[in-house]
């Protein structure tokens, strides 16, 4: 199996200015093309963490799926990050996961962060994603999901696991710890997308994008700049461990509702 390529891109985003956000990263997006088979954006990369959807959000037919289309197909890698999606009028905190060849999945973040009355704007999703690309399962999900390990749960056998985020500073020491945890309890690569600056609301944001290996181990991490980072992921090393200290074999069993 070949290694998984990896970028993370680090980013001030500017608050509901979806056309000069997208911009901003298809410059960011540049920085890696031929280099890279995976490039991960933060939450709401096109107009920040925005609790009036009602202002911002678009069809799945609008300008920022438009553009993913585009950045996938010109990089020849997927491009995945999350959206203010509407649709049956509905809004959604929505992860598109983009290929190159213009197929597309998506998942509807699942924990709505009550603290920000996001549950009171947007609906949350019900099914988690298991997508597979290069060879490699991976499970892609959205901040607030970091707390809650049933929900990322390694009962797949997936090999990454990915959170995108606009995860602030003053909880910054629990977005890294826990980030760790996902990493060690589900013997998994674990990456972590976060954002840069500050939003409208004067919440300061510290990045600290991370990845870390299937032992908990950090390989990279970021503070307090925009940054683009390439990992290379190491497939036969993560099997062969957990071959040696099978532990994901001793899992208790139960249905997610």
């Amino acid at each position: 199996m070949q290694n998984l390529r990896v970028s993370l891109i680090q980013s001030n985003i500017l608050w509901e200015k979806i056309e000069e956000n997208l911009n901003h990263f298809s410059q960011k997006i540049k920085m890696v093309l031929g280099q890279t088979d995976l490039i991960v954006l933060p939450e709401m990369f096109s107009t920040g963490f925005s609790m009036k959807p009602e202002r911002v959000a678009e069809p799945m037919d609008g300008k920022t799926m438009n553009w993913l289309k585009d950045q996938a197909k010109n990089a020849d890698a997927v491009v995945t990050g999350s959206f203010i999606a509407t649709e049956n009028g509905n809004y959604f905190n929505r992860l598109v996961w983009m290929q190159p060849d213009g197929n597309y999945l998506t998942y509807d973040k699942k924990h709505l962060f009550t603290l920000a009355k996001e549950d009171e704007s947007y609906t949350a999703g019900t099914k988690r994603l298991i997508v597979e690309w290069k060879g490699w399962k991976i499970c892609p999900l959205i901040c607030y999901d970091l707390r809650f390990p049933a929900w990322s749960r390694n009962s797949e056998g997936y090999d990454l696991l990915i959170y995108m985020a606009s995860w602030p500073t003053p909880r910054i020491d629990a977005w890294q710890t826990l980030l760790a945890a996902r990493a060690i309890e589900n013997q998994s690569y674990t990456i972590g997308v976060n954002r840069v600056g500050e939003d409208e609301n004067q919440y300061q944001y510290s990045g600290a994008s991370s990845v870390f290996d299937f032992t908990g181990k950090s390989k990279y991490r970021v503070f307090d700049q925009e940054d683009v980072f390439t990992a290379e992921l190491n497939y036969e090393e993560q099997q062969t461990f957990r071959k040696k200290l099978n532990f994901l074999a001793d899992q208790d069993r139960f249905i997610f509702e």
